[in-house]
C-alpha cells in the first residue's frame, strides 16, 4: 500500500527537505508556487527512487485547493500525512508602519488559507492520518508585527485542532525547527552569518524522527 504525503510549501527550504526525506516511504504531493523549483524537487525525488505529483498552486486560491483535495480523494481515497510548511513572510517594519497590503497577504496566506486547508484536508486524513505544523514564535518581537501576529494565529488554529483530535484523530504534531538558511529567514536577517545555521535536510530528519513520522 502506498503512503501519501501532501506537502504545502514544498518548493524550497524545509518543505522541500521534508518531501525528499519522506520520498522513500511516501508518494509526495508537492504544492508550491514556483514551477521550476518543484520540477527540481521532482528530479531529486526520482533520483532516490521515489515518486511525486507536482501541484504548482497558490494555497490562497480556495478553488485550486478544493480541486487538489478532490483529486487526492479520487486517486487515493485518503491521505496519510499533511505537512504545512507554506508561509508568507511580510517585511520587517515598525508596527505603526505595517503596510496594509502586506498585512492582508499575511492574513490570507498564514491564517485564512490554513483554516481552509484544515477543513479540506481533515476528511482526507480521517482518524488515522497525521498533520504536521511548524511554529516560529515571533509574536511580540520588535519589527515582526505582521508576520508574528499571523504566524501566532496560524499556530492557534493548529493547536485547537490538535486538542480537538487528541482522542479521535487525526494526530496533529507541532514542531519547532531550529534556525535554517532559508529564503524566509534571509528576508528577516539579510546580513546574518549563515554558517552556524542548520541545514533544512538535517531539521527535516530530526522533526520526522522526533514526531515518529519517518516510517509512517
Amino acid at each position: 500500500m502506498t503512503h501519501t504525503a501532501l506537502i504545502t510549501g514544498a518548493s524550497r527550504g524545509l518543505g522541500a527537505a521534508l518531501a525528499e526525506a519522506l520520498a522513500p516511504t511516501h508518494h509526495i504531493i508537492a504544492v508550491g508556487r514556483t514551477v521550476g523549483a518543484l520540477e527540481e524537487l521532482d528530479d531529486r525525488i526520482k533520483a532516490k527512487g521515489g515518486s511525486a505529483t507536482l501541484a504548482p498552486m497558490d494555497i490562497t486560491d480556495d478553488k485550486a485547493m478544493a480541486t487538489l483535495c478532490r483529486g487526492i480523494f479520487d486517486r487515493w481515497g485518503s491521505l496519510d500525512l499533511w505537512a504545512h510548511a507554506a508561509i508568507h513572510a511580510a517585511p520587517m517594519t515598525p508596527t505603526p508602519h505595517v503596510d496594509a497590503r502586506d498585512l492582508d497577504k499575511s492574513v490570507k496566506g498564514n491564517v485564512t488559507a490554513t483554516s481552509v486547508l484544515i477543513s479540506y484536508v481533515a476528511p482526507l486524513l480521517g482518524t488515522e492520518g497525521q498533520a504536521l505544523f511548524f511554529d516560529d514564535p515571533r509574536a511580540g518581537e520588535k519589527f515582526f508585527g505582521a508576520y508574528g501576529a499571523t504566524k501566532a494565529a496560524q499556530m492557534a488554529l493548529a493547536r485547537s485542532w490538535q486538542a480537538e483530535t487528541a482522542r479521535s484523530g487525526p494526530r496533529v504534531h507541532i514542531a519547532v525547527p531550529q534556525p535554517m538558511p532559508t529564503a524566509t529567514r534571509a528576508r528577516f536577517f539579510p546580513g546574518e552569518d549563515r554558517a552556524p545555521l542548520h541545514a533544512p535536510a538535517e531539521q527535516a530528519a530530526r522533526i520526522l524522527r522526533e514526531t515518529g513520522l519517518s516510517g509512517s
